[in-house]
């Protein structure tokens, strides 16, 4: 759990960011992992985080470690501000919808590359194939945020960083099995030498019996079956300081998932599961170099990167009617090439400047297409008297769909007398069409793509307040509103997409965080989405009204810690599991999680959580059941 907060320790850190070149290899990836209020993120530099005007919720490697998540999706559920929906078990199709907007208005960046996924028809980022393995920090920042990240980001970032090594060589692993044929390893290395710094973790995560489709939806005799998930990761971090102003970088994660799944079979109406499972196999490939000099005594901090992401997908579907199936694929990629300075003003502030070369392809799948983008931004992180915060302008200029300006501003004002700190931002973000959208056409079913169409573009802003109750508790809440124009979605005909649709979403996140005593601290945080198809005048779908969670840590001896997770998720709209029927309510879920660590020895630790401990029966998204109770134990050891 994150303490309530810590600012001196935040304001001691974020100073030794900004003038230790160390911290900076670039310098979004360079926050401490240990620290919960310092973001990155909101700023692209160091910053305590209530000196933000921003939204941001910061999960530090030690919480990740202690809640024992071992995917992204089970990690992200009880963060404010987001709906996980994940079909299929571990490693199915996930979506985050932040803040009530579609799944693909999230921008996802691991270590600094933009891994929403140029594949994908929607170009969303699938958060199924993603193991906590190797990650020490993720920030996830809400509201939109094009005026610094460019497009894929009406709802929010949600940025992703890996561990730097340093010190003498540590080594470390761990086992675990359980509950659904589970047994997972993980292997790392970590420390430097010299000038260089290393960092390796291996992971690999497997359940073989996973249940998945509800049993009233099985035809009758045939055998319900179980999912099988494998994942190996592996993510790797080299440093090399070659000079005391000048450092080489390499980051790469490398992810091979194969999932077997009971898909749906569609000779009847409505469909029914299949008899036999559907298997789809995925490897994804995220990389980066970058070089980072510092001059003039730090007054000017640069750096250039090169980054690459490679999506490459197949899928296969059982035998239909004696004619053997015919795996389809998918790949695409993503190149990209930025720069960056940061210019420090003193006691003004920050002045970051930067400029992006950013080229997408489409490959075979089923036709080949690329696109190219050049952007340029500028921020101005600033300081006066109580007043902090951002504003940041950014153009956007694509070789498909054209120009595009956003902007953002992010003000926070202290008082420190009564412990109370107000928040705003407002800011505008794009979405541009997929190179699925624009040119994959499928004739035999007389649909088209549309090499016309335009970025789908919002506004949206948000108010609120952190209040400190002492000194060891905190609430605070904030409310928030979005309206997104020239959505993307198919026309009256039913032929080709069109910019014909308009939606808005609103609500409240509130917080209350309390450290009981030094070893217990509590946190409670609610939720409350309203999301609107305003063409339409409906409720958009998987988007629950009301959302609740309640986490407690405590450090019961010297060598035992103690966690647990409650999470409500009220009712919703979804379609049934085929989408025969377009709409219906779903029924809301209760789950409760509880984990323990107990220290050993200075090097070996055991450790063992139970999830959905009340055994609650739920399905998220409709016609997918999520796992019952399962008990799961291991061993963690460390040289």
């Amino acid at each position: 759990m994150t303490q309530p907060f810590l600012r001196s320790g935040a304001l001691a850190l974020a100073a030794a960011c900004l003038s230790n070149p160390a911290w900076a290899d670039p310098p979004e990836l360079a926050a401490a992992t240990a620290l919960p209020d310092v973001t990155v993120s909101a700023t692209r530099i160091a910053i305590p985080r209530t000196e933000t005007g921003s939204s941001v919720t910061v999960i530090p490697g030690q919480e990740i470690e202690q809640k024992q998540r071992r995917t992204l999706p089970d990690l992200l559920q009880d963060v404010p501000g987001l709906n996980v929906v994940q079909t299929n078990g571990p490693g199915g199709q996930t979506s985050v919808f932040m803040r009530g907007t579609n799944a693909n208005h999230t921008k996802v960046r691991i270590d600094g590359i933009e891994a929403n996924d140029p594949s994908s028809p929607t170009g969303a980022f699938d958060f199924g194939p993603l193991l906590t393995t190797g990650i020490a920090r993720i920030e996830v920042l809400r509201g939109p945020q094009s005026g610094l990240y460019g497009a894929d980001a009406i709802g929010g970032v949600i940025d992703i960083t890996t561990p730097r090594g340093s010190g003498p060589a540590r080594v470390g692993g761990s086992l675990e099995g359980g509950s659904f044929g589970t047994f997972n390893q993980t292997a790392t290395l970590r420390g430097s030498t010299g000038r260089f710094n290393y960092s390796l973790d291996l992971g690999h995560y497997r359940m073989t019996d996973t249940p998945v489709t509800p049993a009233q939806l099985v035809p009758p005799g045939q055998r319900r079956q179980g999912n099988l998930y494998d994942n190996k990761t592996a993510a790797v971090r080299l440093g090399y300081d070659v000079t005391d102003n000048f450092d080489v970088n390499v980051v790469a994660r490398v992810v091979d998932t194969q999932l077997r799944f009971i898909g749906d079979d569609f000779s009847t109406f409505p469909s029914t599961p299949a008899a036999e499972h559907s298997e789809d196999t995925q490897r994804q490939v995220f990389t980066r170099v970058t070089g980072h000099l510092v001059l003039l005594d730090g007054v000017l901090d640069q750096t250039v990167g090169l980054g690459y992401a490679d999506y490459r997908r197949r899928d296969v579907s059982p035998d239909s009617f004696g004619v053997p199936a015919t795996p389809t694929y998918n790949r695409g990629d993503r190149l990209k090439l930025d720069w960056r300075g940061d210019v420090r003003l003193g006691n003004l502030g920050t002045l970051i400047l930067g400029a992006e070369h950013i080229v997408e392809e489409l490959r075979d799948s089923p036709i080949s297409a690329r696109t190219n983008t050049n952007a340029g931004f500028a921020e101005l992180v600033a300081r006066a008297g109580r007043l902090t915060g951002s504003a940041s302008v950014r153009f956007d200029s694509n070789s498909r769909f054209g120009d595009y300006a956003t902007w953002r501003i992010a003000p926070a004002f202290a008082i420190p007398e009564t412990g109370t700190v107000l928040k705003a931002s407002g800011g505008t973000g794009f979405k541009g069409p997929t190179l699925n959208q624009l040119f994959v056409s499928y004739p035999s079913f007389r649909f088209f793509g549309n090499p016309n169409l335009k970025a789908e573009e919002s506004i949206g802003y948000d108010a609120g307040f952190e209040q400190a109750l002492g000194p060891t508790a905190r609430i605070g809440a904030v409310y928030y509103h979005n309206n997104i124009d020239n959505l993307i979605t198919t026309d009256a005909t039913f032929t080709t997409y069109a910019n014909i649709a308009k939606a808005s979403t609103h609500g409240v996140e509130a917080f209350a965080a309390w450290q009981a005593t030094p070893a217990l601290n509590l946190r409670t945080d609610y939720t409350y989405t309203i999301a609107k198809d305003d063409t339409l005048n409906r409720e958009l779908l998987r988007r629950p009204h009301h959302k609740l969670s309640f986490n407690t840590g405590w450090q019961a001896t010297d060598r035992l810690f103690l966690s647990s997770t409650l999470l409500y998720v009220s009712s919703r709209i979804d379609g049934n599991r085929d989408f025969s029927v377009a709409r219906q309510r779903a029924n809301g879920f209760f789950t409760a999680n509880i984990a323990a660590d107990y220290r050993v020895t200075d090097n070996v630790s055991l450790f063992g959580r139970v999830d959905n401990l009340l055994d609650r029966t739920y399905e998220n998204p409709s016609g997918f059941l999520q796992p019952g109770i399962g008990a799961f134990g291991g061993v963690r050891f460390g040289l």
